[in-house]
């Protein structure tokens, strides 16, 4: 009886080193994370995501979810750039209420120093609205939104729109035209 031959497999798993992940410098540089890599080339273009909270420490910020993808690696540290931020869909539904009218805006804007984004605008009013109000208040949004990312930097126009600063200044503008119960930026995508 011949004995079969058993194939030695190679651990893969030896191979391969550890990276720390660091968010960009307008994020504080900080360390969010480690991850395996064999090769450095591997790890660009690996996504992280990472909530506000574990950045900032602050707990109110728990539902922000920001987006960053591995751009460069030096040594054992993976560099990220910052490509979007989401707010989670129990927080979105907790905002929306019976007897009021949901207002969704898309906005492609262009920031001062020729970065391209696009912003998903929610806005939610205290009463039911018709659909020519609705229509008038997505135009409205659009015209303030393009204007004040055309004012501001890219880091700028990031910072507010993730930590509310932005949402904050079309309420109060756009509230002119329709009474608004919460006005927020629920998506982000950096488009260059």
């Amino acid at each position: 009886m011949a004995k079969a031959k058993r194939r030695r497999v190679r651990d893969t798993w030896k191979e391969k080193s550890w990276y720390t992940i660091k968010t960009p410098v307008a994020f504080g540089d900080k360390e969010i994370g480690e991850t395996p890599s064999r090769d450095p080339e591997f790890l660009k273009g690996r996504g992280v995501e990472v909530t506000m909270r574990e950045l900032t420490g602050d707990f109110s910020k728990q539902y922000i979810k920001l987006k960053f993808e591995v751009d460069n690696v030096a040594g054992d540290i993976a560099n990220t750039k910052f490509t979007g931020h989401k707010v989670t869909t129990d927080y979105v539904r907790s905002m929306i209420r019976r007897g009021t009218s949901r207002i969704d805006t898309h906005v492609y804007i262009k920031t001062k120093d020729d970065h391209k984004m696009k912003l998903h605008v929610l806005a939610i009013t205290t009463r039911r609205s018709k659909s020519s109000q609705q229509k008038f208040m997505r135009e409205t949004i659009t015209e303030l939104v393009e204007k004040l990312a055309s004012e501001r930097s890219y880091e700028d126009v990031i910072e507010t729109s993730v930590n509310g600063r932005m949402a904050s200044e079309i309420y109060h503008r756009a509230k002119k035209i329709y009474p608004l119960k919460r006005v927020e930026i629920i998506k982000s995508k950096v488009l260059d």
